[in-house]
């Protein structure tokens, strides 16, 4: 008993310091910023006004946050498709034994963007999308496609679908390279017999990988929705959401508010607004689960 009660002091311990920690830098904020949310105070200020309500009812007229909200869902629903969909594929090809030899050599490729800062990444097809001497408009010019070249950053049209592929080239070997991980864990003996009874490498792979991996596939869903709603970078320094909010992130409207209007107290409603709509898809994400994800044991 004495021993028992001994270690559970030991444990708790070493508990008490990342329970500080969190609660410091974490969950104060939080509270923090929940009072912030009923305030009205400019950043540079320390005079606070209590406005109750106010900033969430001004969230129903503000039509930016619409404008914002619509730019993030299609970010994380191209994402969604783009990074698992291609992920998978890409994933189930190179553990595929025809391509064993080259896969080390391509797994490589395909996580090198992973390691790159999202910053540089931003920076460097900033370099790529320059219309006068960008990569791909001379690309298009070399290739005799010069119809295409355009403004990329510059068009209502193409602005949003350009900041999308920026995160598409930098976390897609990401996804692929979870995806690999988990088809190295299914069991050998399933697809041999599989193959004894003939069938063939489509068959398998609807029959046997993707249905053990939907795990893997509702974690990355739920991952890059996440992602999705709290994408910043991108939008920041690439176009800082023009033209015409086209490419404006929610996150980014919530900077501005914060940071650059210094109303502080409508910056904090809306991150928590954010914070309940992320939770709620979560939350409905999780429901369903029981419906698609297989977890049986191997």
């Amino acid at each position: 008993m004495k021993r028992e009660k001994k270690r559970n002091l030991q444990a708790l311990a070493f508990a008490v310091p990342a329970i500080l920690i969190l609660g410091i830098f974490v969950y104060f904020p939080l509270i923090e910023n929940f009072i912030y949310s009923f305030q009205s105070f400019p950043l540079s200020s320390a005079t606070k006004e209590w406005v109750g309500f106010d900033n969430y009812r001004h969230l129903f007229s503000d039509k930016i946050i619409l404008v914002s909200l619509k730019n993030n869902i299609l970010y994380a629903v191209i994402s969604i498709v783009i990074q698992v969909g291609f992920g998978l594929v890409l994933a189930a090809v190179l553990e595929d034994i025809a391509f064993h030899k080259f896969a080390p050599a391509l797994r490589s490729i395909y996580s090198i963007p992973t390691v790159i800062s999202m910053t540089v990444v931003c920076l460097l097809f900033d370099f790529v999308y320059n219309p006068q001497m960008g990569l791909l408009n001379s690309f298009l010019e070399l290739v005799g496609l010069d119809g295409f070249t355009r403004v990329w950053l510059g068009s209502k049209k193409t602005a949003m679908y350009a900041v999308i592929a920026v995160s598409q080239w930098q976390s897609t070997g990401y996804v692929a390279m979870l995806f690999i991980v988990a088809i190295q864990k299914i069991p050998r003996d399933l697809y041999e017999a599989a193959e004894v009874d003939g069938a063939s490498a489509p068959a398998k792979f609807f029959k046997i990988t993707l249905p053990l991996l939907t795990p893997t596939i509702f974690f990355n869903l739920v991952m890059q929705m996440i992602n999705g709603f709290l994408a910043f970078t991108q939008s920041y320094i690439i176009t800082q959401g023009k033209p015409m909010n086209s490419t404006l992130f929610y996150t980014v409207y919530m900077y501005q508010q914060s940071f650059e209007f210094y109303n502080t107290g409508y910056g904090a409603a809306l991150a928590w607004v954010m914070l309940a709509i992320i939770g709620l898809i979560t939350l409905f994400l999780f429901a369903t689960k029981r419906f698609w994800v297989y977890e049986g044991g191997l």
